[in-house]
């Protein structure tokens, strides 16, 4: 494709560490830009911030594009533990309780923001730990909730917020699954 002259750059999704830097390094001797790895991130998915996948890509300067940012719609306040997602929409093994805790500090953060919902607030923090989120939009009211997480910034101490508890959550769920195997 590059030799043909459509594309200037190669984009890949759901590249690891190790893969992300072998083909980085494989298409510099070509003298080919890798741009982009999309991968799944959120505050639900945190393992490219845990396992330094979005650390490396910043250091070769790959841009990570994150997808299912705001959790197939589980951070946005729609849903609840006492009003869960249909069915269809599987998520892990978050237990709703704990992103019930989550959405709650994306609203208390959003209030100290003029009122930005939950969903702006999880997109701004994807954007401040240095990807880009692609949410879904299904109309127009969407994209531009979704364009309410640009022009404002978090705090040190609000990222930090949402970090431990995002953290706190997947403490739970490993001991859960060490317990009952």
């Amino acid at each position: 494709m590059v030799a043909d002259g459509l594309t200037s750059a190669v984009g890949v999704s759901n590249y690891s560490i190790r893969e992300t830097t072998a083909i980085h390094a494989h298409l510099a001797t070509r003298g080919v830009p890798l741009a982009s790895n999309q991968i799944e991130f959120s505050l639900l998915r945190r393992r490219p911030e845990t396992t330094g996948l979005l650390a490396r890509c910043r250091e070769l300067g790959v841009v990570p594009i994150a997808y299912s940012p705001i959790g197939q719609g589980r951070l946005t306040g729609k849903y609840s533990a006492a009003n869960p997602p249909p069915g269809s929409r599987t998520f892990s093994a978050h237990p709703m309780e704990q992103v019930d805790r989550i959405v709650g500090e994306l609203r208390r953060i959003g209030d100290a923001h003029d009122g930005k919902t939950p969903s702006q607030v999880a997109l701004r923090w994807i954007i401040e730990k240095g990807a880009v989120p692609i949410p879904g939009a299904k109309n127009a009211q969407q994209a531009a909730e979704n364009a309410g997480a640009l022009g404002w910034e978090l705090s040190a101490e609000e990222i930090e917020a949402l970090d431990r508890i995002a953290l706190d959550g997947q403490r739970t769920i490993a001991q859960r699954f060490w317990q009952h195997g």
